[in-house]
């Protein structure tokens, strides 16, 4: 008659298991919290950055404007008389 028998430390292994399971599902739990709210600063940056890049287009355009309406005969950067 062939006799089954417990390893003795299997109750403990398994509880080793179970912990060392839940240890990494929290880790994972935080991972994906820490990544979704490093998605959520990227797209804000992504949003400062467009309207950044619209206000920069607009005062280029308007420098251009300047420049256009500036006389031809007098340099932008001539001394002023007191010198």
């Amino acid at each position: 008659m062939l006799k089954c028998y417990l390893h003795p430390f299997e109750g403990e292994e398994k509880a080793m298991d179970e912990d060392r399971l839940v240890e990494v599902e929290t880790k994972l739990a935080y991972q994906e919290d820490t990544i979704q709210q490093l998605n959520d600063v990227i797209c804000r940056q992504q949003d400062q950055i467009d309207a950044l890049l619209v206000k920069c287009e607009l005062l280029v355009s308007r420098m251009k404007e300047l420049d256009v309406d500036q006389p031809d005969d007098k340099p932008v950067d001539e001394r002023p008389p007191h010198y």
